[in-house]
């Protein structure tokens, strides 16, 4: 029999789990698994509201996917012949536990308390905490900052625990570790508790070099956090591509593996489906477009990059500075879009002819010539990752009439993404970062080729697609292979284990002349308006304190 891993990458929604040959990366079965307790934004399980831009989930849905899909997996091979298991998650996605790694939800005095719960990464309502982070930074010199652009998000470690510390000090008291959930489901497979260190050099403001900021700046920032690293943030950081350790009993009961399995360090989806896409060098730009994009590049030097969400010293392949920039809206607006703003009609329309909606959506736009719509809109729904970090800036389209059509409007939100991710490109090679190829992941990048045409056109540059529609599983089950090592059957590096199972399509988009000329003079006052909004004019925070102000009285 041949030798399998299996990678698993925790998203916003789902679980999703692979199966996939080690000799050529084949995958061989996909199970999926659905968290019951979905997204958690409007309130807890029990009733309990929740209050504005948060988002929490249930760490129980975790184990659930380990249960549901491995057993899943295993009725196609036999788990003798399992040589590895590596997972992904979102990040930042981070929760409070006891030092055994009980998740201080599961305890019954903290059901009905919000921050007791896994906060997602699109967890917004601690962006106060953020600002007070930066402000504090900048004023104080802290070199550190330069590694984040200039601005941490408040999407990362530091504010959601501020904000647990400041708002709930009980559960901040009672917690031992606050872990991200990546690590926090190796830590059930293995009874190891590491951290990986891509999520502690992007989301923990941690380094290779420099270690964790002081507790002098912590003390500044807040009295309670003053020994935070050495409580809440302890265990040891283990780089990627390594083993955390082996399945458990325990873990063997919950998932039908053997006990003794390899199992990978942790790892973020994005940065681990760089070697999905057999990326192992500088000057090219992976996005994994999903409910929002996040975009990967290697560096062989650490520059000072405006709006990155962090430059990490073997954060993604070991031997390369590895830098991440995102938006955190582009699935998720579309998505948005359809559920309020498409025509009863549009849905049957799309029922005759066998199509979702986003498929029917997406003919019509494509009928149009690049400008024809007069539309141009910002992609900021959820906030701005990249460049300006800044997740209280909203969502805007100019251009609309009354003669405005649904799929016009769909065309404008495409179009915004890439926008967008045209302006990261630019900003990295304004810093000295030479981008000259552009990679697509993720169910967008896979079944949409209008959108892809269009990032080709506006980006002015090629766009190659992931070979594999589960890329950050792919991606984690290469890191499986190497956590396993050759003797085992796997492999000894990313490099060698990338080229063997990582995989592209082999169609690539092109830029097409005339529409590169139109939609430079598209995004010209696209920039114009990323300017105004993202920097010069306060209006959209205005507007949103009084939605705010007005939803507490």
């Amino acid at each position: 029999m041949g030798k399998y891993t299996i990678g698993i990458d925790f998203g916003s929604l789902s679980g999703r789990a692979v199966l996939v040959d080690v000799k050529n990366g084949e995958e061989i079965f996909t199970s999926t698994y659905d968290y019951p307790h979905k997204v958690m934004s409007k309130e807890l399980p029990d009733g309990t509201v929740l209050g504005n831009d948060w988002a929490l989930q249930h760490p129980q849905d975790y184990l659930d996917v380990f249960n549901i899909t491995i057993h899943d997996i295993l009725k196609n091979v036999s788990p003798c012949d399992i040589i590895g298991i590596g997972i992904d998650f979102t990040a930042c996605t981070v929760l409070p536990v006891k030092a055994d790694g009980t998740p201080l939800c599961f305890l019954d005095k903290y059901k009905s308390e919000p921050h007791a719960y896994v906060k997602l990464w699109k967890h917004h309502a601690a962006q106060d905490k953020a600002n007070r982070i930066n402000e504090l930074a900048e004023k104080r010199g802290e070199k550190w900052l330069y590694r984040y652009g200039g601005k941490i998000s408040s999407e990362w470690v530091f504010p959601k625990l501020l904000q647990i510390a400041e708002e709930a000090p009980d559960v901040y008291n009672d917690m031992d570790f606050f872990v991200e959930a990546a690590d926090w489901v190796i830590w059930q497979l293995t009874g190891n508790f590491v951290r990986n260190n891509c999520t502690a050099g992007y989301k923990a403001i941690w380094s290779k070099k420099d270690g964790f900021p002081s507790n002098d700046f912590f003390k500044e920032l807040s009295p309670k956090l003053e020994n935070v690293i050495e409580t809440k943030m302890s265990g040891e950081i283990v780089s990627i591509g390594k083993r955390a350790g082996f399945i458990t009993e325990k873990a063997a009961e919950l998932t039908g593996l053997n006990k003794g399995t390899s199992v990978a360090v942790a790892n973020v989806d994005a940065h681990v489906t760089v070697p999905a896409v057999k990326i192992n060098t500088v000057g090219k730009i992976l996005a994994i477009m999903g409910t929002s994009t996040c975009h990967i590049l290697l560096g062989d030097s650490e520059k000072v990059v405006p709006g990155m969400c962090g430059v990490v010293e073997d954060g993604v392949v070991e031997g390369f500075y590895g830098y991440e920039a995102g938006q955190s809206c582009v699935g998720d607006h579309f998505a948005w879009f359809v559920s309020n703003c498409v025509p009863q009609e549009y849905f049957e329309a799309a029922k005759k002819q066998n199509m979702d909606i986003h498929q029917y959506l997406t003919m019509k736009m494509d009928k149009y010539k690049v400008g024809e719509t007069g539309l141009v809109a910002l992609d900021w729904w959820n906030g701005n990752r990249s460049v300006l970090v800044d997740v209280d800036l909203t969502g805007l389209i100019l251009g609309m009439t009354l003669h405005t059509k649904p799929e016009e409007i769909y065309r404008a939100l495409v179009e915004a993404t890439a926008f967008g991710t045209r302006k990261i490109i630019e900003t990295f090679n304004e810093s000295g970062i030479p981008i000259n190829e552009f990679y697509a992941a993720g169910g967008i990048a896979e079944k949409n080729s209008v959108a892809m045409q269009i990032y080709s056109d506006i980006l002015n540059l090629p766009v190659k697609i992931s070979g594999s529609s589960q890329g950050p599983a792919l991606g984690s089950a290469i890191f499986a292979a190497v956590a396993a090592g050759s003797e085992n059957g796997g492999y000894d590096n990313i490099s060698e284990a990338s080229d063997v199972m990582g995989k592209l399509k082999d169609v690539i988009y092109t830029p097409i002349e005339e529409n590169v000329k139109v939609y430079d003079k598209i995004y010209r006052e696209y920039c114009v308006l990323h300017d105004f909004f993202g920097k010069e004019n306060d209006l959209m925070k205005r507007m949103k304190k009084i939605k705010n102000d007005v939803s507490e009285i």
